[in-house]
């Protein structure tokens, strides 16, 4: 089964006068990870789709939804998958790619079948997706957690020790202009994306995870003088303007997959904020 729902785009003038139940209701992704469905966002910012397919019961096709107009889902588009459960599996035109906890995937345009699998039921596969419009076709490849490119960034001394996790991005895998990775926070550390940043020729959607019970993650967005927040719970995503800043701090360490798409993909092309010009 397939759920979809559309989200369209605010103008960061508008966002400075929603509440906190409009803010969640414009930016934040709280159903994902719903077992034997797969559940799709269509962003109309660069018309990105974030979504999840959980196969418990029996396998889950990825299928095309009315806003693509296209007979199957990966006819104009690409896709990139991380797998946030149990091992499992992912049929590509019946060529199989095992995929274990925290590996990706990424899947050209053009490929009419794919098929998510789990290994166990009572421990099932929770496939993250990705997907965004491709001009052409490029390789499927997987992307284990261990082949990805590995930044250690931050200190322990401002709570943002990290390890990023770059996976399908340039350097790894060829794209149009997907691009996705895992930042993990270490012991200690609860800041992500400190000094914060924009890129106004891309957009970028969060998910988190390996957040502990009863505790959270307060995401923080908005034009860096007109900043707002969003608390989410684990396996939660937030949609992410090209206008807006995009960072967040945990009431413990945890785990965020960060993608994005857009004009480039230059992952160094930011226009960085001051901490202390913030507000």
């Amino acid at each position: 089964m397939t759920k979809y729902s559309s989200r369209y785009a605010s103008s960061p003038e508008a966002v400075k006068k929603y509440d906190t139940q409009q803010l969640r209701e414009e930016f934040l992704i709280d159903d994902l990870m719903q077992e034997d469905e797969v559940v799709l966002v269509y962003s109309h910012y660069d018309r990105y789709i974030a979504g999840s397919a959980v196969p418990v019961k029996g396998d889950l096709s990825l299928d095309t939804i009315d806003p693509l107009k296209a007979p199957y889902f990966l006819e104009r588009r690409e896709l990139g998958i991380i797998n946030v459960g149990g091992s499992g599996s992912v049929v590509v035109e019946g060529t199989t790619y095992e995929l274990g906890f925290k590996d990706a995937l990424y899947i050209g345009s053009g490929n009419k079948e794919v098929i998510f699998k789990s290994d166990d039921s009572s421990n099932p596969a929770k496939f993250y997706l990705n997907s965004a419009p491709a001009h052409t076709t490029y390789p499927t490849k997987k992307v284990s957690l261990a082949e990805a490119n590995k930044l250690q960034l931050g200190t322990m001394e401002t709570a943002n020790h990290r390890t990023v996790n770059q996976m399908i991005i340039g350097s790894v895998v060829t794209t149009c202009q997907l691009q996705m990775g895992m930042t993990e926070l270490k012991p200690g550390s609860v800041w992500n994306t400190m000094p914060a940043h924009v890129h106004d020729r891309r957009m970028e959607v969060y998910f988190y995870l390996d957040i502990p019970e009863n505790q959270a993650v307060c995401h923080f967005m908005g034009q860096p003088q007109e900043t707002r927040h969003i608390w989410m719970n684990n396996h939660q995503a937030v949609i992410s303007p090209p206008w807006s800043i995009h960072s967040g701090s945990g009431t413990s360490n945890y785990t965020f997959i960060w993608g994005m798409a857009g004009e480039n993909l230059d992952y160094g092309d930011m226009d960085v904020c001051k901490i202390t010009d913030l507000r």
